[in-house]
């Protein structure tokens, strides 16, 4: 059974984090304990995970908020009826529009059913969902940590943990994957609420000449 945290556990887990590593104690006590982000269950959410892809967070967020204001209700049916002028109106590009089609004609035809995702081990899920053309493991990563709250991830392919990551443990610069997925796994079963505290550091520390890009 894949472990879940919840909002009444979440603040236990940071701080058995904080008692095992000097390092996320020191961001706890600076910056307070990290927001309990997390997302329903639904379509709309992956879209937005989708339009999340290589560009800002504020980028995404107004796409989605277009698409929804164009459609009322943002649903997979009500999707696959926007032509492409319609979607490059909401400031969805080409390839996105192709992924956000193909997503929504997978729950459209029960290829994907995001219901019983929920039970699943994190490996079956992970599989369904990269077998969709546009979702990759960032995507995955985030659909499980942010809307499942499984707790043992960490997002290998996200800058803003993997810039974290360099900073709190102050690794070289040319530090490999493979390294930092060992530091990484010393916070095992909880790399999911580690990562979820990276990030509260990565948006509340200053940046200026300590940022590693």
């Amino acid at each position: 059974m894949t472990n879940k945290f919840t909002q009444s556990t979440y603040h236990p887990i940071c701080d058995e984090l904080a008692k095992a590593d000097a390092d996320l104690a020191a961001i706890i006590k600076t910056y307070g304990y990290p927001p309990f982000w997390s997302r329903p269950n639904t379509f709309e959410t992956l879209v937005h995970i989708i339009l999340e892809q290589q560009v800002s967070l504020a980028s995404a967020l107004s796409a989605l908020n277009k698409l929804k204001e164009r459609l009322q209700e943002l649903t997979p049916v009500h999707l696959l009826l926007l032509t492409d002028e319609e979607m490059r109106a909401c400031y969805v590009s080409r390839q996105k529009t192709g992924y956000l089609r193909y997503l929504a004609e997978a729950l459209v035809s029960g290829q994907l059913d995001l219901n019983r995702l929920e039970d699943l081990p994190d490996d079956v899920i992970r599989a369904k969902l990269v077998a969709l053309k546009g979702i990759g493991n960032w995507t995955a990563d985030v659909y499980l940590m942010f809307v499942l709250q499984h707790s043992d991830l960490f997002p290998i392919g996200d800058l803003a943990a993997v810039n974290a990551l360099k900073r709190v443990k102050k690794l070289p610069v040319d530090v490999t994957r493979e390294q930092m997925l060992e530091v990484a796994g010393k916070w095992q079963p909880y790399r999911t609420i580690a990562t979820m505290l990276l990030w509260h550091y990565y948006l509340s520390a200053p940046k200026k000449g300590t940022l590693i890009v």
